[in-house]
């Protein structure tokens, strides 16, 4: 529609950008079955000393420069490996069994997209007029295994938003447990038709919000009376798997932004950490930024909360209820009427709005927005939160249509009742050009969440999972552009 200004500027996947892993033989992601950790390990052992050490000089001399501190990371994989080795052994020859179960991943081995754009917490230093921001986006590597990083920015005086280049060396997060919440637990276990008399027992005895010994502790009283409970096994299993999903991500101080990677840290989500959606929130009690984001386990998709004041300590926790079925979730900025809202796409087609007390669990969803128009005869969904306007609630939209092609589009939704969508664009905002359209996902433009500034709309967009760009829209234009409806809310 003429509406959008792409930039020039675009960030490329960047095959160098990798991370050291623990690397067990034999679980490869093709063929494994068995581990063949302890052959391994006797053929360190067997390896006379002078080759142990030839053997880690050209490793150190091959793979240092591309790790920080090497060395220590080898040394800590091989203190995971005590069970398959218990013969004495030099310092080297351990650093080397540590190498031997380690390997590098590369996090945008395969694709980058999916960005979104925030304001940065920090604003110290910036010149008169201008606005650091931090943009996140999806990293995918080998195995299609996906991952979350981060890059700082500014958009300056005039207007121009720029992205800093990546510091050497990311790393990912050290991870611990986190809070449980009582009504999560319930929710989900409801979805799973598993909230039943055991589950109750356990959950009843416990605060709103309990510490993971406090669970145990409960699961202790209740194997204690397994002889007059039904389901203990797997109650108890499903109990301890879904408690896993509530945890902290601390980075280490020294890591710069663009260092920080959000990885995989449970099992729902070993297969990638999918769309984070971040926006900056305006409520009292919450951290400042959260992002709905896909946990993938290879098979099943679900919810998962991240806050952070800092972009360096997150907290990860589930969501659960009808609302956050499927992909596609984003929080509205704020609280309305009382309420938590949020966009859904629980059917996995149409633009739904969800309401809660409670941001951790969606169980009032109402459709709003069902594919019509040509090119989004597949399906529609959102392109990160709303963004608060004097008119109303702007949505960027996105449809998939013919040949799975994506495009970009918008809605205006009422800001007392999001339920009413008050006017839509007729045609498409952004469709994929001839030099977006080829990549490892051809034919898809993609955003995760824009920025307004100074009227103009910042939105970052992958572009076939090939490369990052961004494009603005100047809002006034953008909402004279669309068409009034009179469609009516669907329950």
């Amino acid at each position: 529609m003429g509406l959008a200004h792409r930039a020039s500027w675009r960030l490329r996947a960047d095959t160098s950008r990798v991370i050291s892993g623990l690397f067990i033989p034999g679980n490869e992601l093709v063929g494994g079955s068995e581990s063949r950790g302890s052959v391994a390990a006797e053929r360190v052992m067997a390896l006379d000393e002078d080759d142990v050490n030839e053997t880690l000089d050209e490793l150190m001399n091959r793979f240092g420069s591309r790790h920080r501190n090497l060395g220590d990371v080898f040394d800590a994989h091989a203190s995971r490996l005590a069970g398959l080795v218990k013969s004495p052994m030099s310092a080297n020859r351990r650093r080397l069994l540590g190498a031997v179960f380690t390997n590098e991943y590369a996090l945008e081995g395969a694709a980058i997209c999916n960005p979104s754009l925030v304001a940065a917490p920090d604003q110290k230093g910036v010149a008169p007029g201008a606005l650091n921001v931090i943009m996140s986006y999806r990293c995918v590597g080998e195995g299609h295994h996906s991952s979350i990083s981060f890059r700082s920015g500014t958009i300056d005086a005039t207007g121009q938003l720029t992205i800093d280049a990546a510091a050497a060396f990311p790393e990912t997060a050290r991870i611990s447990d986190g809070l449980l919440e009582s009504d999560v637990f319930h929710v989900r276990l409801r979805d799973l038709g598993l909230d039943g008399e055991t589950a109750a027992y356990v959950l009843d005895g416990l605060p709103a919000t309990f510490s993971r010994s406090e669970l145990e502790q409960g699961i202790a009283h209740l194997a204690a009376e397994s002889d007059v409970r039904v389901n203990v096994v797997d109650t108890v299993a499903r109990l301890r798997a879904y408690a896993d999903n509530f945890y902290v991500a601390t980075f280490a101080e020294h890591l710069t932004l663009s260092q920080r990677i959000l990885w995989p840290a449970t099992a729902i989500e070993k297969n990638g950490m999918e769309d984070a959606r971040f926006v900056e929130m305006h409520v009292p009690g919450l951290p400042r930024y959260v992002a709905t984001y896909t946990a993938f386990d290879g098979q099943k998709v679900s919810q998962q909360l991240l806050a952070t004041n800092d972009f360096k300590v997150f907290t990860s926790t589930p969501l659960a209820g009808l609302g956050a079925m499927n992909k596609g979730m984003a929080l509205f900025p704020r609280m309305i009427n009382g309420q938590f809202v949020a966009l859904s796409r629980h059917d996995r087609e149409s633009n739904a709005i969800a309401f809660s007390s409670n941001v951790h669990h969606w169980e009032s969803v109402a459709t709003v927005q069902f594919p019509s128009k040509s090119w989004e005869l597949v399906q529609i969904g959102n392109c990160g939160s709303p963004i608060e306007l004097p008119q109303g609630w702007l949505v960027i939209t996105h449809g998939t249509g013919p040949m799975r092609s994506y495009g970009l589009g918008a809605m205006l939704l009422d800001l007392d009742d999001p339920r009413r969508v008050l006017a839509e664009l007729p045609r498409p905002l952004l469709f994929p050009n001839e030099s977006e359209r080829d990549g490892y996902v051809p034919n898809v433009v993609y955003s995760c969440g824009s920025l307004l500034r100074d009227g103009t709309l910042y939105v970052p967009y992958g572009m076939a999972d090939q490369a990052i760009s961004f494009f603005t829209v100047d809002v006034a234009a953008l909402v004279a552009a669309m068409v009034p409806t009179t469609a009516e809310v669907v329950a």
